[in-house]
Formats: structure tokens, sequence, C-alpha cells
């Protein structure tokens, strides 16, 4: 799913991932084609569940115990998913910067935040102690953390929870990286916080010339904010294009859903809320038809027919509907 003229840095071609479980094999990525150009801040939306964090940790080279993973991950040039799995780690760990969620969980709660900033450098970058250090103390600065260097010897329980994510993204650029993945990086913050976290990561990007995925299941987060939005829905790409195209002019009518969803201040008051009827599909019992066909009022007869393929544009756009909303029905 093209970004444009650009040559990508990163390109993701026919991406799987399936888990074996209890209930049988979870399709969790489907097949994923995905482009992100350097500088471009690419947006992921999609309910809880339609493989968002699965696809950013597996670029990360991160999976489940026991799954399986098929396609290509390629990172300017070079595919990672063809080199033995230690070079492929220096390579993501050197150009790739993750921001996790939760950042109690992300930070190890007996060592000081100093010591877990400068590991990246020193092993992956080979930066000497100092050097590691000096960079460390530059970062914390950059992303908001009051007397840097005396704080470095801190632990995580001794910061807020803003400011712990700080930390995280700190880590996350310490090898200054060309790709930032930011997943759910404000999920568990209080909202005036987000919004301060949501404008570092903005701003940090702009000054490093930062690629980024920005990963949520609130389109408010990635309005404004992004080039691009891709939204997935079953593991799959379901719609990608420009930011203000796929929310002025939605196609597929998941995405459609998900904006009318959204709570609007010129509602009136005590007005029901839009919702999706149904459910998110069981990931181990999908089928080989469209996988939001029971929750569509368009999908007549999709449960009938194969899923869609996906379709392009000239814009760089990309499109996995068998009843786009610019068709009459």
């Amino acid at each position: 799913m093209s970004g444009g003229a650009a040559r990508p840095l990163l390109v993701v071609e026919d991406a799987w991932c399936r888990i074996p479980t209890a209930r049988g094999v979870v399709e969790a990525l489907g097949g994923v084609d995905l482009e992100l150009a350097p500088g471009e801040i690419l947006g992921l939306v999609g309910e809880s569940g339609s493989g968002k964090s699965t696809l950013a940790k597996l670029l990360m080279g991160v999976v489940a115990p026991g799954a399986s993973k098929a396609g290509r991950v390629v990172l300017d040039g070079v595919d990672l998913e063809s080199l033995p799995p230690e070079q492929a780690r220096r390579i993501r760990g050197k150009r790739m910067g993750m921001v996790f969620q939760d950042p109690m969980m992300a930070l190890n709660p007996v060592v000081p935040v100093g010591r877990q900033i400068t590991e990246g450098p020193r092993f992956n970058c080979g930066a000497t102690r100092e050097q590691a250090r000096a960079e460390a103390v530059e970062l914390l600065g950059q992303v908001g953390i009051p007397e840097p260097a005396r704080r470095l010897s801190h632990y995580p329980h001794q910061f807020s929870g803003g400011l712990r994510q700080r930390i995280t993204i700190a880590m996350a650029l310490a090898c200054r990286p060309d790709i930032l993945i930011a997943d759910e990086a404000t999920t568990a913050l209080d909202v005036t916080v987000q919004r301060q976290i949501l404008d570092l990561l903005a701003r940090l990007a702009a000054q490093r010339s930062l690629a980024m995925i920005m990963v949520s299941h609130d389109l408010s987060v990635v309005a404004g904010r992004t080039h691009r939005t891709a939204v997935m829905y079953a593991g799959r790409i379901v719609e990608c294009g420009a930011t203000a195209r796929v929310f002025d002019a939605p196609r597929h009518p998941y995405t459609r859903a998900l904006l009318e969803a959204i709570p609007r201040m010129d509602q009136p008051p005590h007005a029901r809320l839009a919702t999706i009827p149904g459910s998110t599909p069981d990931l181990a019992r999908l089928g080989e038809a469209c996988a939001f066909a029971p929750r569509c009022a368009r999908a007549t007869d999709c449960a009938t027919r194969p899923a869609p393929p996906v379709v392009r544009d000239a814009s760089g756009g990309a499109l996995r509907c068998h009843y786009p909303l610019d068709e009459a029905r």
C-alpha cells in the first residue's frame, strides 16, 4: 500500500502470523501489505483485536510463543526475515524503536532508568559508557524530564505515569532510529497527559526526521497528526490512504462505522451514540468470506463470496471491499 513517490523506507509484503491456541489456530495477521516512506507518519487504527499490536510487534521481530509467521519485512532494501535472527535483531535495535502502551510494563522496576536507556546504545550501537550516559542525559532533557542528569539514578516508581512514558520514548530513541513505532502509547494516561505525549512524539519526529507508525484504537489520536491512515480489521488492512481522505470520504463501511462512533460536540444532549452492530470475529474461525460481512449492511451476499482482493488506486490508496461506499447498492 504505497505511500507515494518517495522510495519506501519500510516495506511489508504478505505478512502472516498464526498463533496456536486451545480453540485452534488464530490467524492474527492475514496477509498484510504496507509501506512507510522516510519521514512519514502513518496511523494504524481499528478495534481491539484487529491485529494492530501484532503487526507492530512483528515489525520489531517479536511474536507470541509458538507462533508462526511468514512474509517479508524489508527495511531500507534489506529483507530482515531472510537474515540470521541475531543480525536482524541488531539491525532492528539500531534502526527501529518502539514505545509500548504501559510504561511500567516496558520498564524494569528494579533497574535505574539511566541504565535502561544506555543499554541500547552500548550493546546495539557500540557506544562507550560515557557516550551512552551523555546521550541519555540529552534525551531525558529533550523529552521533558527535569534535572535529567540527577534523575538517571532514579527508579521507575519514582516518576509519574506521564514521566515514565517520556522515559520509554527516550529509550526508543536512544540509538537514533529511522523508524519509531508508538503502540497505543497514550492509552494508560489521562487526557491532559495524552495530548502532551502526542505533541512530544510529533515534535521529536519532525526534529529527528523520523518515520513513525502511530498505533491506536482512537481515531482522534491519528487525526491531524498523520500523513496516511491504515484501517485494520480481523488481521487485515481493509482501507489505507491519505488521512484527510480517509476521514472525509471513507470508502470501506467499517471505516465509516468507526468514524460515526466517535462522540461529537455538535450532537444534541443525551443523543444515542452510534455503535457497530455485532462483535469482532473469532480469528480462529474466520473462513474464506469477508470478515466484516456479518456486521455490514451492504454485505447482502458477501458471506457466500470469497474475501475481496486489495484494490489500489493512483494516489497510493488501497481498499479491500466488495461494495465500497462510492458505489451504489
